[in-house]
């Protein structure tokens, strides 16, 4: 899609200068339309409730009478807006959970408010069957009594601002959005720009349109919020909207109905299993999905590209007889322990060759001359040392080889024989020992390559045939760092990990019935989807699935700071490093989001917060899935620390707290960077004194009683150099130059330290908002850019920034030697931070290496997967007429005219 654009290299730039990109000439065109449904919107707010439920019918008629979809488009964007304010918004003045005090209200609504209440009061609750088809318990009245149109204007005086829980009127952008979404196209929203209310409005215009939808997100709990949040406007729009589950949560009758509303929300991965399980069942009744009309698809970067390798599988049983799972892991136990001391030597080599390189690179930078000497005699003695430790490794055993980057393990010829004398069987490979082998390898890379808490969890979950519950070998998406119930790894490897980890082994499967993602997407007559992060992948999505990406405003402009990134040479030196700015930041009381890669990490890193300085937080991850929401939702409150893995919390809110004198200075007497004598009604300059005096002793070094007594200017100044000597990049000579604002300003610069701006802070906003620590970059910019946009949504203020070391995945996969050539020509040594945009620019360009790596490959699981669809196509196609007895004589005919051909 872009590559049209990027074509004329010099008359290109020119002519989007003139006419604007071609993203900003769409979204121009959607503009218009904007202006066009604002002028509707005081004729929509003049009808009652009723009238906005009969406009559905009546748009849709004329719709199908011929009239020009573009003008009954912008009056069925008026009206679901209406119903949006109304439904989701000013009718929680009636939800006992909202607290809504009335007084607010001016006298002449008052009458009208307890009038509407005492006719909610003597109405029951209506059973979820009819109009509330999709809902699982009883409706409250306050839901569904029609109110007077008096009322909600006098809600909207009250309350002029869009904002929860008492008003819900769509933004421009978000009608931009629907829009984009109702013509088939991908709309990228930054986050926190509200997609949740996007989707509802494209499936209002699709239902008229005749067409059945479903809303695609990215899990369970997720599926069930968006619905249950999303009934009211539908309800108030004339449609009914359902929710699917897997089966162990929802049983086939009642799926059944779900999927008989108007719109359904459910998960990429049971639209296709109740798909494929679809065309397994023996006649049309039992059928649960029947119409693909069109798909929204919410994080559609997330599905369509991250998720696009995973095909659904539904799987029989494999084996009639239970392989040797267990012989497998005792050898494979055997063969770790005895390649132990080849391990060890092995790691000794490469530390020394590390080294090796380490002082290359010092004598290149070295300012000192006279240390030059030294360094190179300790390079001779190195490399004097490095055959020795060679020749000592090699006089140890390899039993197996390792490939961490494509996870896999090979045996050796040595390894083999060991494993066979170990088994007490003369070869593998005659008789009845050839699977051995096969189950050894798959038991090796449970042991070498796979790690709990990384690659999978061990959680309790009911078994989806018996419902018992027992512990279970979970797989942990590598993107979302989420739980993947119900998967499974093939070939045997799950099972050699169960084996590892003593749990019960479950019966090796086979594919019964299969679709890639990809596919099963490419079935729908129409499809589009919404995400925060989709323009990298733009040429994917266009070259695959023909889907244009429209890049949509924000409705207040994002003021997010994002910092360099920092890079170590050594990953514990790195780990010190962010537990070091956590603290900074947490004494203030900035909340702190760190994003981590994984179970394991996330867990590390919160011990080593407790373990060296005490501070208070929260850990989610996989094994916090169901307290994902309400542990996400408290993230932006004073001195809040939330440590997640990567993509958890996405499509829930992060608000910022208030704040009050009285909770700032408890939160920093706690943190002990304040005196017991320090008052609420201290100015700022009398607050700045006393927290300076306090942190001096700690800072400088200084006796207690001489921070006190020194003069304020003069210890300022020190601190301020000292903060600079730590946080900044100037050299001795500027900061002993630099007067106290400009070193403020270049403290404000690096974003490293924050007391020099001390002061009454009125909200978290005012703080500086959320800031985001990435603790490595992932193999995609998208995710990190998803891991950014936490904070700073809806024009908040927030900071993030990247640590990587040269230990890390990414690093140690793809960024090479030149890397370590610019490191080493930057004289940088372990323990040393560098910040340097060549570094970042690197670190992209090793991301996309990977992206470009993992596109290919997505790309070639279509390629192969297209024979099969043509396949399966035809196969299901056939099958389905037979089942709905479409026309079967004229079939049978054709099958006995073959017969007779090929029998001539």
């Amino acid at each position: 899609m872009l590559s049209k654009e990027q074509g004329i290299p010099i008359v290109g730039p020119i002519l989007n200068k003139i006419i604007g990109t071609r993203n900003e000439r769409f979204v121009k065109r959607y503009t218009t339309r904007v202006e066009r449904i604002n002028a509707l919107e005081p004729t929509i707010r003049g009808k009652s409730d009723p009238e906005l439920r009969e406009m559905f019918g009546e748009l849709k008629s004329r719709l199908a009478s011929g009239e020009n979809p573009d003008t009954v488009m912008i009056e069925a964007a008026a009206v679901a807006r209406e119903v949006m304010d109304r439904c989701i918004g000013i009718r929680n003045i009636f939800n006992p959970e909202a607290g809504f005090d009335p007084s607010v209200l001016p006298e002449s609504a008052r009458g009208l408010y307890e009038q509407s209440l005492k006719e909610i009061e003597n109405t029951p609750a209506e059973a979820p069957e009819g109009r509330f088809q999709g809902c699982t318990e009883p409706v409250p009245s306050w839901r569904f009594v029609d109110l007077p149109i008096e009322l909600y204007e006098a809600v909207r005086e009250v309350y002029p601002e869009s904002k929860p829980p008492f008003r819900s009127r769509p933004f421009d952008v978000q009608l931009i959005g629907s829009m984009v979404l109702g013509q088939g196209k991908i709309a990228e929203m930054k986050t926190g720009e509200g997609k949740t209310i996007v989707a509802p409005l494209a499936a209002y215009w699709a239902a008229m349109n005749n067409e059945k939808v479903h809303i695609v997100t990215v899990n369970d709990y997720l599926v069930q919020r968006d619905r249950d949040w999303t009934f009211p406007f539908f309800l108030g729009a004339g449609l009914t909207v359902g929710a699917i589950h897997p089966q162990h949560m929802q049983p086939e009758p009642v799926k059944r109905q779900m999927y008989m509303c108007d719109v359904v929300y459910g998960t990429t991965s049971e639209f296709g299993f109740d798909y494929l399980r679809d065309n397994m069942k023996r006649n049309v009744a039992q059928q649960v999905q029947r119409r693909r009309d069109f798909a929204i698809v919410d994080e559609v970067d997330s599905v369509l590209i991250d998720e696009a390798r995973t095909p659904l599988i539904i799987s029989g049983a494999a084996h009639e007889d239970q392989p040797r799972y267990e012989l497998a892991d005792r050898l494979a136990a055997v063969l770790m322990e005895k390649q132990k001391p080849w391990q060890e030597l092995d790691d000794k080599v490469q530390a020394c060759e590390e080294r090796i390189k380490g002082f290359e690179g010092d004598i290149r930078q070295a300012k000192d001359k006279s240390k030059v000497p030294d360094m190179t005699r300790q390079i001779e003695a190195l490399k004097k040392e490095l055959p020795k430790l060679e020749a000592e490794r090699d006089k140890q055993t390899q039993y197996f080889e390792t490939q961490l980057d494509r996870k896999q393990v090979h045996l050796t010829h040595e390894g083999i024989s060991e494993a066979q004398k170990e088994a007490g069987v003369g070869s593998f490979y005659v008789g009845e020992n050839t699977d051995i082998p096969h189950l050894l390898e798959q038991a090796l890379r449970a042991h070498a390559v796979y790690q709990l808490d990384r690659d999978y969890v061990i959680m309790n979950v009911p078994d989806p045939q018996t419902g018992k519950t027992g512990p279970t070998i979970v797989i942990v998406d590598t993107f979302t760092g989420r739980p993947m119930i119900g998967r499974q790894w093939s070939d045997g490897l799950h099972q050699a990990i169960e084996c590892k980890e003593k749990v019960p082994i479950k019966q090796e499967t086979q594919t019964v019935a299969t679709i890639t993602i990809q596919n099963f997407f490419k079935m729908y007559k129409r499809l589009a989807g919404m995400t925060g992060t989709a323009d990298t992948e733009a040429q994917e999505f266009h070259d695959i699935y023909q889907l244009d990406v429209v890049s949509i405003p924000t409705n207040k402009p994002v003021i997010r700071e994002d910092y360099e990134d920092l890079m170590f040479l050594r990953g514990k030196d790195k780990w010190e490093a962010i537990v070091d700015e956590i603290k900074n930041f947490h004494d203030v009381g900035h909340p702190i989001l760190v994003g981590t890669t994984s179970v394991e990490k996330s867990e590390m890193l919160s011990k080593m917060l407790t373990r060296k300085h005490g501070i208070k937080h929260e850990v989610l991850n996989a094994k916090q899935h169901e307290r994902e929401a309400h542990i996400v939702e408290n993230a932006g409150q004073l001195g809040a620390v939330m440590i997640a893995t990567n993509m958890a919390g996405r499509g829930t809110d992060i608000k910022l707290g208030s704040l009050t004198r009285e909770q700032l200075l408890d939160h920093w007497l706690r943190r002990g960077i304040c005196s017991r004598k320090l008052k609420v009604d201290a100015t700022d300059d009398e607050l700045r004194e006393d927290v300076y005096r306090k942190v001096a002793a700690q800072e400088l070094g200084l006796k207690k009683r001489d921070a006190e007594i020194m003069d304020f200017g003069e210890l300022e100044m020190q601190l301020l150099r000292h903060w600079a000597e730590q946080s900044t990049w100037m050299s001795p000579k500027q900061i002993e130059r630099a007067g106290a604002e400009e070193l403020r300003e270049q403290l404000d610069a690096t974003g490293r330290c924050l007391l020099h701006r001390i002061r009454w802070f009125e909200s978290v906003e005012q703080l500086g908002g959320l800031h985001v620590i990435g603790t490595e970059r992932h193999e995609s910019r998208r995710i990190d850019n998803q891991l950014r946009g936490r904070g700073g949504r809806q024009g908040d203020r927030g900071s993030s920034r990247f640590f990587v070391s040269l230990e890390d995945d990414l690093m140690k996969l793809f960024a090479g030697e030149t890397t370590m050539r610019v490191l080493s020509r930057l004289g940088m040594k372990e323990g040393d931070a560098i910040e340097h945009p060549i570094l970042s620019k690197s670190v992209e360009r090793a991301q996309r290496k990977v992206e470009e790596r993992n596109f290919q490959g997505r790309k070639q699981i279509l390629e192969y997967d297209e024979v099969m669809e043509h396949q399966r196509q035809r196969f299901y196609g056939i099958r389905q007429r037979v089942l709905e007895s479409r026309d079967v004589k004229k079939l049978i005919e054709e099958y006995i005219d073959e017969c007779i051909d090929d029998a001539c």
